[in-house]
């Protein structure tokens, strides 16, 4: 193939600076055209879009045994988490809690030579054996690493066997169903503890440490009891303690329990804190504790809602909102790869649970914006930020830049702890994590994000970016070194000519947003700083198909699990169907070579991520169809992402079920981009709404500009819209209705080619319908 460098990017960065007054979105309520009953119904106006939180089936019901902490009920509150399971007369509760990790670090990362010009030395030597040995072997040793915490048993009467799991996602209620009735378990959505209600005044509990931690050097967990209180207390390292409390009340034939995890980052007797916890809930009774967990999780589930006809995807779906819920909460630590779910099965977490920045925590994070759970996603934003000073740090001795640089693979200090070097320490990683800062003020318009988070924290980055490029013999600014995750794996093949594809996009996508930012500040000298150095970026490699490379001299040329050569495309949006027609000719090129490569390298992740990707493509279709593998061959029945095929290796050769949760946060995200887009300043409703999707609907999903959406479909035909305004605006809506005449509740309203255009206030709503 001959390679064509064709320049595949937008004339003056208009995708990043919006025309000035189309800071949108978008939330709608409209008819459609005369025909069926439902149809008719919307021209009166009454078709019922009230769709908020999750479907009637979307519940689990699990039966008994579950044998497999994997496979269990997952409940928690943000900090706290639990995983229910068991069979027979036992039933287990494997505990976690987010902020416990175990930060000791290898000596070698701590030298002053473990840093990016020894990187760029050994690379230039060849020495991939001490390369491994400097960068790599580092994360093979134990830690850091996320603790494991405990397993809680209760054991019941002989006559009462357990028949079933259950979830109520709703209520966010875990139940055994046992001959006696329901044993129920919540993790507080309000306070630190978890209740338990129990249809057995014989109940026997007991406490039993991970055997994890025996192979980190911990001294045996300590068990104590007392006055109806027992505990199980751990004492790591570095001065870190954490205690498991819980305690019990008896009240005829029902045992009440009140539990938590406390640690020493709470008071220095840990035992203690646990103890006034839990007889404050106890106190209280289940009852008391259950009301204020459910008006909590009322208003979360009041935030948005969607209906798709598949009872699957649905469930993943609704699944994967709760898991917003119970795992990421203000005020904890964001999900790493497991969330609050750690591993229970006797060893340490896969991949020390951390926080995986090529991939991992940017799909984790990607579907908060739409459903509205801002609070949530913040939990994610509020760490990086809080971790800004470190990365500084990180810039100054591990690249000798200025600004900040985020390790590609990093505990939760935000210390790096190496690996595979080409994208544990790449530092274009950083630039991803950036985008949740940017989308979230475009998804809220909340100017003092913009002014106190978003552009200071891509600035620092852009700093540290502008610093390490370099002018190449074509002018071109280059990175000194470059990769593409995780293609070729940690082999020296693995360092790709720079700049990759995935490395260049990132660089492309940072630089333009950063213009855009300084450009709503209207400071001109930072948009000329940073239109410069993007203006010298160069362009993306293309084959003669017009097919993404992922380097300016490499073709994929093998299937590969992590799409990173189709950043442009999804999720940064360099490359759009609505761009030129060169553009459409690279997206389509890309796709059908990606489409012949197969899947057989593929992750679960890989096949959600896809999703999004042929969404964002107008192939509703092939969104559809990687949706539906994902949720039938890479989920386990509980719902968990297991990162290899679940069905005997049909459509990937890994089979393996290591359990992570950015294929589940990626599937819901796919779902919104069939069902609503808002880049570039549009409003897009239904823009990949499959044919098998004939009757759906979705209500107050978030868009670009502060938005809320609503609408609904039937036979294929959109007959409602309705969109809501969270600030005064101009909002721009790509016509809902094939062209035809349309009634709207307010004047004003102006069709401008495929878009309707309108001024908003804030709180305003616009109504349209389809005139009879």
């Amino acid at each position: 193939m001959v390679l064509n460098r064709e320049v595949l990017i937008m004339d003056k960065y208009d995708r990043f600076v919006w025309r000035a007054g189309i800071l949108l979105m978008v939330a709608v309520v409209l008819g459609a055209s005369t025909g069926t009953a439902e149809e008719e119904k919307a021209l009166a106006g009454d078709v019922q879009t009230d769709c908020s939180g999750p479907a009637e089936t979307s519940d689990l019901e699990l039966t008994a045994p579950i044998a497999r902490w994997d496979e269990a009920i997952p409940l928690g509150n943000g900090l706290l988490g639990g995983l229910l399971w068991g069979g027979e007369q036992t039933i287990k509760l494997s505990l976690d809690r987010g902020d416990l990790w175990d930060l000791r670090r290898p000596e070698i990362v701590q030298q002053p030579d473990w840093t990016f010009a020894t990187m760029q030395r050994l690379v230039g030597e060849k020495n991939q054996a001490e390369m491994l040995r400097r960068f790599d072997e580092p994360y093979n040793e134990a830690c850091p690493t996320k603790l494991p915490v405990a397993r809680l048993e209760l054991r019941l009467s002989d006559d009462q066997p357990i028949e079933s799991f259950a979830l109520n996602l709703r209520k966010a209620v875990g139940r055994a169903r046992i001959k006696g009735g329901d044993a129920e378990v919540f993790f507080s959505a309000v306070e630190p503890v978890a209740m338990l209600r129990i249809p057995d005044a014989n109940v026997q509990p007991k406490l039993i440490a991970s055997d994890a931690v025996k192979g980190i050097g911990y001294p045996p967990a300590v068990l104590g009891n007392d006055a109806g209180c027992f505990w199980l207390l751990q004492e790591t390292t570095q001065g870190l303690k954490y205690a498991v409390v819980a305690a019990t009340r008896t009240n005829g034939t029902t045992t009440e329990m009140a539990l938590t995890v406390a640690s020493t980052s709470e008071g220095s007797d840990p035992v203690a804190v646990g103890r006034r916890r839990v007889a404050k809930a106890l106190d209280k009774g289940y009852q008391a504790m259950l009301e204020p967990h459910g008006r909590w999780w009322d208003t979360f589930w009041s935030q948005s809602g969607v209906r798709v006809p598949d009872v699957a995807i649905q469930r993943q779906y609704d699944l994967v909102e709760y898991f917003y819920g119970a795992a990421s909460r203000r005020g904890a630590p964001p999900m790493p790869l497991q969330g609050v779910w750690t591993a229970d099965e006797g060893a340490l977490p896969p991949w020390k649970g951390d926080y995986h920045h090529d991939l991992n925590t940017q799909l984790t994070y990607w579907a908060y914006l739409n459903a509205g759970h801002f609070e949530e996603g913040s939990s994610f934003l509020d760490f990086m930020w809080n971790l800004l000073p470190e990365h500084r740090k990180f810039a100054r001795e591990f690249y000798d830049a200025p600004g900040a640089a985020v390790p590609g693979v990093m505990a939760l200090d935000g210390k790096a702890l190496g690996g595979w070097s080409q994208y544990a320490l790449s530092v274009t990683n950083g630039a991803w994590v950036a985008q949740a800062f940017y989308q979230h003020w475009r998804y809220t318009m909340d100017r003092a994000f913009l002014v106190d988070r978003a552009y200071p924290y891509l600035t620092a980055l852009g700093e540290c970016y502008e610093a390490l490029l370099k002018p190449g013999a074509d002018g071109r600014l280059k990175l000194p070194l470059s990769s593409s995750p995780e293609i070729h794996d940690n082999s020296l093949a693995a360092w790709l000519t720079p700049n990759s594809n995935f490395d260049l996009a990132l660089l492309k996508w940072h630089f333009g947003a950063l213009v855009e930012m300084a450009a709503v500040f209207g400071d001109g000298s930072a948009v000329e700083r940073w239109n410069a150095v993007a203006s010298k970026l160069g362009d993306l490699a293309v084959d003669d198909s017009g097919a993404l490379w992922l380097s300016p001299d490499e073709s994929l040329a093998e299937s590969h699990r992590h799409h990173s050569n189709l950043m442009a495309i999804h999720p940064l949006g360099l490359l759009t169907i609505e761009g030129s027609d060169r553009e459409r000719k690279t997206i389509e090129a890309s796709l059908a070579q990606t489409a012949q490569l197969g899947t057989r390298s593929w992750c679960g992740y890989s096949f959600s991520w896809m999703a999004c990707l042929a969404a964002r493509a107008g192939k509703p279709e092939m969104a559809l169809d990687n949706l539906d593998i994902f949720v039938r061959a890479f989920i386990s029945r509980n719902g968990f992402h297991l990162n290899g095929d679940q069905i005997g290796g049909k459509y990937a050769n890994a089979t393996y079920r290591p359990f992570t949760l950015e294929g589940n946060f990626a599937a819901a995200q796919a779902v919104h981009e069939m069902l609503l887009q808002s880049w570039g300043g549009t409003i897009r409703v239904f823009p990949a709404a499959p044919t098998q999707w004939a009757d759906i609907s979705f209500q107050d999903l978030r868009a670009e500009g502060a938005f809320s959406v609503s609408a609904q479909r039937v036979q294929e035909k959109t007959v409602a819209v309705k969109v809501r305004a969270g600030r005064d605006t101009n909002l721009r809506l790509r016509d809902p209705f094939d062209g035809k005449p349309t009634t709207w509740n307010k004047d004003g309203v102006q069709l401008t080619g495929q878009d309707y255009t309108c001024a908003l206030k804030t709180g305003e709503t616009l109504e349209g319908r389809i005139t009879p």
